[in-house]
């Protein structure tokens, strides 16, 4: 992705937070010669090498499973909040904008076995389940309902590169306050979160 200069994130720390917190993402690759994406969770993992990986499943009756070849490249994408900035809230005359946090990740993908996808399964339900009033847990559910994973196509992407975006306003620091003040006024939850994004950029 097209990062200018200004907007790009490299600490790897704070990334991969963001990963963590910001899992369902596009996985992307190519079906007959055509980009094909499939929005589902993509679990930031380490491997027994101690590699970085993203843990996901999809369909078996997705197409876009009869097209992962062995070690095949593929691309996935997270966003993060965004909002758009008036201008009118710039000192100086400027064109309007739109502040967003955007994360790319491209990695070899090979085929999990379904004891690794029933593994990864109970990873992610046992995730979200903590903020359940009442949460349940797969090791309850009978042999029959757990054989669905025998539909899906688990994978492991062993992540190469990663790119992130976060466009906050560097470039007009004289406007931050006045910015982060109405974005704020918007009650607008993502509004909200690029505000909170902002102040935490300065502070670093």
């Amino acid at each position: 992705m097209f990062i200018p200069k200004y907007y790009e994130q490299t600490d790897l720390k704070e990334i991969k937070q963001f990963l963590v917190e910001n899992s369902f993402g596009i996985l992307i690759n190519q079906v007959n010669n055509k980009p094909w994406a499939t929005h589902i969770p993509l679990e930031l993992a380490i491997d027994e090498d101690g590699s970085d990986i993203l843990v996901g499943h999809i369909a078996r009756a997705n197409p876009q499973g009869k097209y992962f070849s062995k070690d095949s490249t593929v691309l996935c994408i997270f966003n993060g909040p965004h909002s758009y900035i008036s201008s009118s809230w710039y000192k100086e005359e400027e064109v309007p904008t739109w502040n967003y946090i955007a994360v790319h990740v491209y990695g070899k993908l090979s085929i999990l076995s379904e004891e690794d996808v029933m593994a990864s399964m109970h990873k992610l339900v046992n995730k979200y389940e903590k903020i359940s009033k009442n949460p349940i847990s797969l090791d309850d559910m009978s042999d029959k309902t757990l054989r669905q994973v025998k539909g899906v196509i688990g994978f492991k992407i062993k992540i190469e590169d990663i790119q992130a975006t976060y466009k906050l306003s560097q470039t007009r620091p004289e406007d931050h306050e006045t910015i982060i003040d109405e974005l704020e006024t918007s009650k607008n939850p993502n509004a909200c979160a690029i505000a909170q994004a902002m102040k935490n950029q300065t502070s670093i």
